[in-house]
C-alpha cells in the first residue's frame, strides 16, 4: 500500500519510544491514528480533546517520554487549550498533533479552518506547521527535542489534512490530473497548472528514502564551582531546610537516585508537587507540617525545582537572615521573588546528585534542629487528630481524608485538585512512594495554608442513613 505522512508520523513516534497516543477521533487526523496503530502504539480514544491532552501530560510526567495527543482541526484544537496550558505550567514534555485545513484552502473558509498557530504560540515552546512531506520527520524530531530540552513543555505541530493522506488521493482531490484529462480553457489550464505545482511541492520527497535522525537532548548544566560553593554554604548552616519541587522529578527513570541523594545530604526536607512521596511515607528527614515556621527560622534554604511563588509567599516565607540556594532549569524562575546567595541554572536533579556526591554531613550537627521540626510536626498531627475526631453536621473532611489515607495501598496513586480541599489533603494523605501524587500545574497546593475545616465549602452533607 502507498505510504502517507500518517504512517511516517507513526514511525517517528515509535522511534521516539512513544507507546500511547491519546485522541478524540476526527477526519482531519485519521491517517495519524492508523499510522500509529500500524507501529504498535495503543491509540486511546477519549470523550473530550482536553482529556486527551491531560492523559498525555500524565504519561509525560510518569515516564519521561513526551506524552502525545492528536486532535482534529479547529474546535478539536481549541478544546485542548486548558490542558495544554496546564502542561506548560507543570513543565511537562508533551506534543500535540493538531489537524488543519488543506494547505491550498487555508484562510479561504475551509471546514474548521482557524489560525491555530497564533492561538497556541503563547502556551507552547514551539508551534509549527508541516507544509511538505519532506518536513514530517525533521519537524517531529525537532518537536521532541524542544519539548524535552531546557525547561520542558508542550509543542504544537499542525498537520494539514492534505499532507497526511497519500499523494495519489490528494491529486484526485485537487483535480491535478495528467494532461489528457485536464479541462480546456485558459482558466482551467491555469488552475490545473497551479494545483499540479502545489502538489509537486507538497510531495517533493520519497517516503522510502526518509530515515530518522539522531537523538538530541539538551539540558542546562552547571560547573563544579557552584557545587563547591553549595557545599560551603551547607556546611556552615545550623538550621538548613530543603524544598524539592516538581522539576526535580523530570527524570522519572532515575527517581530512586534522586531520593537517595536527598537522603544522603541529610537536611530536613519538604516535598511539593510531583516530588511528594519521593521519600515514602515516613522518612526521618521528611517534614510535612509547619513549613512556614521552619522557613522563618532557617539560616539556609535550598529551593530545588520550583520558583519562589505563592507557595513561598513570594519570597516572604523565608526569614530575612536566610541564605538561599536555588536550582532551576528556568532562568526566570531561578530568581523569581528572591535573591539567591547561589543561583544554579541547572537540572535540579543533577545538582542535588552532585551535591550528595561530595558533601558528607555530620549527623550530630543538625540533630537539635531536626528534632525541633519533628516536634512541630507532632503537634500539628495532634491538632489534626483532634479536629478529625469532632462530630459535625456535615462530613468532617479531616476524618474522611484519614480514612482515605488508611485505604490507599502501596500501589495507590493520588490525583488531587480543588483549592482548599486539596491543601488540607496535603496534610493528611501520604503517598507511598515517588510519582504517586499528581497535582495540576495550575493549582499545586501550598502547604503553609492553615487547616481551617469549618468553612461551608469543606463539607459534604452526611446521608440520613448515617
Amino acid at each position: 500500500m502507498e505510504l502517507n505522512s500518517g504512517d511516517i508520523i507513526g514511525q517517528v513516534l515509535h522511534e521516539q519510544g512513544v507507546r500511547y497516543l491519546f485522541t478524540l477521533c476526527g477526519g482531519h487526523i485519521s491517517p495519524i491514528l492508523t499510522g500509529a496503530r500500524k507501529k504498535g502504539l495503543r491509540v486511546v480514544d477519549v470523550r473530550d480533546e482536553v482529556n486527551a491532552v491531560f492523559a498525555a501530560d500524565a504519561v509525560g510526567r510518569i515516564t519521561g517520554v513526551p506524552g502525545v495527543a492528536a486532535v482534529t482541526a479547529g474546535p478539536g484544537v481549541t478544546n485542548s487549550l486548558t490542558a495544554l496550558k496546564n502542561a506548560q505550567m507543570a513543565q511537562t514534555p508533551l506534543i500535540l498533533l493538531g489537524g488543519a485545513a488543506p494547505t491550498v484552502l487555508k484562510n479561504r473558509g475551509a471546514l474548521q479552518d482557524i489560525d491555530q498557530i497564533t492561538l497556541l504560540k503563547s502556551i507552547t515552546k514551539m508551534a509549527v506547521t508541516i507544509r511538505r512531506n519532506c518536513d514530517v520527520i525533521p519537524v517531529l524530531e525537532k518537536a521532541f527535542d524542544v519539548c524535552r530540552s531546557g525547561v520542558p513543555g508542550p509543542v504544537f505541530v499542525e498537520c494539514p489534512i492534505d499532507i497526511l493522506y497519500s499523494e495519489s488521493l490528494v491529486r484526485q482531490w485537487y483535480g491535478a490530473r495528467p494532461k489528457a484529462d485536464r479541462k480546456s480553457g485558459l482558466r482551467g489550464k491555469l488552475l490545473d497548472f497551479y494545483l499540479q505545482r502545489h502538489v509537486d511541492r507538497m510531495f517533493a520527497c520519497e517516503f522510502a528514502d526518509m530515515k530518522p535522525g539522531e537523538y538530541k537532548l539538551s539540558a542546562p548544566d552547571f560547573d563544579s564551582g557552584s557545587v563547591a560553593k553549595a557545599v560551603e554554604l551547607v556546611a556552615d548552616s545550623q538550621r538548613p531546610v530543603m524544598i524539592v519541587g516538581s522539576q526535580a522529578t523530570l527524570q522519572p527513570q532515575r527517581i530512586d537516585m534522586l531520593a537517595g541523594a536527598v537522603g544522603s545530604i541529610g537536611m530536613p526536607v519538604y516535598l511539593t508537587g510531583m516530588a511528594r512521596g519521593l521519600l515514602g511515607r515516613s522518612h526521618d528527614l521528611q517534614m510535612r507540617h509547619q513549613r512556614s515556621k521552619a522557613l522563618q527560622k532557617a539560616d539556609l534554604v535550598i529551593i530545588a525545582g520550583m520558583p519562589c511563588d505563592f507557595r513561598l509567599n513570594y519570597g516572604r516565607a523565608m526569614g530575612s537572615g536566610a541564605k538561599i540556594i536555588a536550582a532551576n532549569r528556568s532562568k526566570t524562575d531561578l530568581k523569581l521573588n528572591c535573591r539567591p546567595e547561589l543561583a544554579v541554572l541547572s537540572d535540579p536533579f543533577l545538582f542535588l546528585c552532585a551535591l550528595a556526591d561530595v558533601f558528607r554531613p555530620d549527623p550530630s550537627a543538625w540533630a537539635p534542629w531536626i528534632q525541633e521540626l519533628k516536634e512541630n510536626d507532632r503537634r500539628r498531627e495532634d491538632f489534626i487528630a483532634q479536629i478529625a475526631g469532632q462530630e459535625t453536621e456535615f462530613v468532617n473532611p479531616l476524618a474522611m481524608l484519614q480514612k482515605l489515607d488508611n485505604a490507599i495501598d502501596d500501589n495507590g496513586i493520588i490525583v488531587a485538585d480543588g483549592g482548599d480541599f486539596v491543601a488540607t489533603a496535603a496534610y493528611v494523605l501520604q503517598p507511598s512512594g515517588p510519582l504517586k501524587c499528581w497535582i495540576p500545574g495550575f493549582s499545586e497546593p501550598s502547604v503553609w495554608v492553615p487547616v481551617l475545616p469549618w468553612g461551608q465549602s469543606w463539607f459534604i452533607r452526611k446521608p440520613k442513613s448515617g
